[in-house]
C-alpha cells in the first residue's frame, strides 16, 4: 500500500487540519460526494472505470483494480475484501465510489461474486458503529448534518478525510440504485436477501418506499433469521425518517408470540431505537425469555448484531445487556486490570 499522503487529497485534509474552513470545500473537486453524483449511468452499467475519478481520493487506484478483478475475474474474491479493508482502516472516499459497482455485480445473478460484492456494498454508508449498543445511538444515521458541523458528526478519516461526506456519497449511490437491490429481497439465497436488507436501510427514503418493501416482503419471508433482518432494517429506515405507524408496528411484532423469536427480538430493539418510553415489563421479560446464548450467536449472522457485539459477547447480548440491565458490567472491562472499578 503506497503512502497516502502522496494523494491528491492531502493538501485539502493538511488545510482542515490546521483551521480551513470545511465549507470552502464543498462541492469541489475532492469532494467524494460530487464525484459518486457525476458519475454516468452509462459509466456505471459499462464499468467504464476509467471514467471515474478514482485518483483523486487515497488509494483509490487500489480500489478501481479491486473492483475491475472482482467484475472480470471470479476467482478474484478478494476484491471486495479489499473495499471492506478499506472501510475496516476508516478510509472510505475511495472504496464509495465502488459502491455504484458493487451493487451491479450483486444483481448479476450469474455472477459467482455476488454475494461478496453485496456484502461490502453497505460498508462505506456506516460509520462509528462497531461495538455500538445503546439505544440512543444503534440503527442511528446522521443525516442532517450541515459541511460546518460534520467533524462533530462523523469526524474525519484516519486520512484527515471528512468522514460525513464519504457516508453521505455512499448512502445517495445506494438510493440512486435501491431499482437494483429491492428485487434482492426476494434473492433465492437467504444471505442475498439479509445483505440486501441491510444495504437498503441506509437509502434516503422520504416517500417509505423502501421500508414498505420492507414490510411486504416479510409478509411473505419464512426464513426467520431473513425475517429478523427485514425488522431490523425497518427500523433503522424509521430512524432515519420517523413514521409513528411503524413504531407502533414494531411494539405489536414483539408483542405476537406467534412471531418467530428472532422476528420478536429484532422488533424489541427496534423498537427500544425508535422511542424513549421506557422498556414496559413485557418486553424485557420477552427479551429475557428469547435471548438465549444459543440464538445470540445465530443473530450474529444479521450485520447490525455481528457489528453491535464485541470481544466477550454477542451483538444481541450487548443490545440486551446496555439497553435493559445497563447496571450489568461490561464483560470486556472484567479482564481489563485498568479499567474503572464499578
Amino acid at each position: 500500500m503506497g503512502d497516502w499522503r502522496t494523494d491528491p487529497t492531502f493538501a485539502m485534509c493538511r488545510a482542515l487540519a490546521d483551521g480551513a474552513d470545511l465549507s470552502s470545500f464543498a462541492g469541489g473537486p475532492f469532494d467524494v460526494r460530487v464525484a459518486v453524483a457525476g458519475i454516468r449511468p452509462e459509466t456505471k452499467d459499462g464499468f467504464l472505470l476509467g471514467q471515474v475519478p478514482w485518483e483523486r481520493f487515497p488509494q483509490g487506484e487500489r480500489v478501481r483494480e479491486a473492483v475491475h478483478l472482482l467484475h472480470t475475474d471470479g476467482s478474484r474474491r478478494s476484491g471486495a475484501g479489499v473495499v471492506s479493508g478499506m472501510c475496516a482502516n476508516d478510509m472510505r472516499a475511495a472504496a464509495v465510489l465502488a459502491v455504484p459497482f458493487l451493487i451491479r455485480i450483486a444483481a448479476d445473478t450469474s455472477h459467482p461474486c455476488r454475494a461478496d460484492a453485496l456484502a461490502v456494498a453497505a460498508c462505506p454508508a456506516r460509520a462509528l458503529h462497531f461495538g455500538v449498543a445503546s439505544r440512543e445511538e444503534l440503527l442511528l444515521h446522521r443525516a442532517d448534518f450541515q459541511d460546518g458541523d460534520l467533524y462533530d458528526d462523523y469526524g474525519v478519516e484516519v486520512t484527515g478525510y471528512p468522514a460525513g461526506w464519504s457516508v453521505a456519497a455512499a448512502r445517495a449511490a445506494i438510493t440512486a440504485d435501491t431499482a437494483l437491490l429491492l428485487p434482492l429481497l426476494g434473492d433465492p439465497d437467504p444471505s442475498i436477501r439479509i445483505d440486501a436488507a441491510y444495504t437498503l436501510a441506509t437509502a434516503a427514503d422520504p416517500d417509505r418506499a423502501v421500508r414498505s418493501s420492507f414490510r411486504a416482503r416479510l409478509a411473505t419471508e419464512q426464513d426467520p433469521k431473513v425475517s429478523a433482518a427485514l425488522v431490523l432494517a425497518t427500523a433503522e429506515a424509521t430512524r432515519t425518517h420517523p413514521h409513528a405507524p411503524t413504531t407502533t408496528w414494531m411494539r405489536e411484532q414483539w408483542r405476537d408470540q406467534t412471531q418467530a423469536p428472532e422476528v420478536r427480538l429484532a422488533a424489541a430493539i427496534g423498537w427500544l431505537c425508535l422511542t424513549d418510553e421506557p422498556a414496559p415489563d413485557d418486553l424485557r421479560t420477552a427479551v429475557d425469555d428469547l435471548a438465549t446464548d444459543e440464538r445470540a450467536h445465530t443473530m450474529d449472522d444479521l450485520r447490525w448484531m455481528a457489528n453491535a457485539g464485541g470481544s466477550h459477547e454477542t451483538g444481541l447480548q450487548r443490545c440486551v445487556r446496555t439497553m435493559l440491565h445497563p447496571d450489568q458490567p461490561d464483560p470486556e472491562d472484567c479482564d481489563d486490570l485498568w479499567a474503572s472499578p464499578r
